[in-house]
């Protein structure tokens, strides 16, 4: 489609014509996409009313800075929580750990690792900006870490702490109660 603009502009290097088209061309592309969008959220919105997922949506959502979307995420992308046995090897897939160098007997560590599941924490740390606004523990745990630190780096920790009560959560089966500890 780009090519047929392109080579409509070479044809009529001066005419409106031509960037009417490209711009309607891109509308129109717009217009579809957004119809996909849509589709694909009310397709995802149905299958998170279903037996398989009702129950573990509703305890997700709970958490504060968790939706229906990204609820279905999660649960889509963990898929069975028990194969992580501890809380730090699901942050490590998650890639909220911090990356560790080393040679020889020499080791530091880094910022987070750049092993992860992308979707994971992206998701993780965007929901953790709504949290911090909701959540009062972990409002004080935000504010005390960013004293110290970068409020983007005070949000990653926010992060590793949101997916402790996700994975509390799904564990226990039960819903998150704010608190301030």
């Amino acid at each position: 489609m780009v090519q047929a603009i392109y080579q409509l502009d070479r044809i009529y290097p001066h005419g409106k014509d031509s960037g009417d088209f490209a711009l309607k061309a891109h509308l129109e592309e717009l217009k579809h996409l957004r119809q996909i969008i849509a589709n694909l959220n009310r397709a995802i919105l149905s299958l998170s009313r279903t037996e398989e997922y009702r129950s573990d949506v509703l305890l997700l959502k709970s958490v504060p800075g968790i939706s229906t979307l990204t609820a279905m995420i999660l649960l889509t992308e963990l898929a069975d929580l028990s194969r992580f046995s501890s809380l730090d090897k699901l942050a490590s897939y998650a890639g909220l750990v911090p990356d560790i160098r080393s040679s020889g007997e020499t080791e530091y560590s880094t910022s987070i690792t750049f092993r992860r599941n992308a979707a994971i924490r992206a998701l993780l740390i965007e929901s953790s900006w709504i949290a911090v606004r909701k959540d009062p523990a972990l409002t004080m745990a935000f504010n005390k870490l960013s004293t110290r630190m970068k409020k983007t780096k005070a949000v990653v920790h926010i992060a590793r702490k949101l997916l402790n009560r996700i994975r509390f959560v799904l564990k226990n089966r039960q819903e998150y109660v704010p608190a301030i500890v």
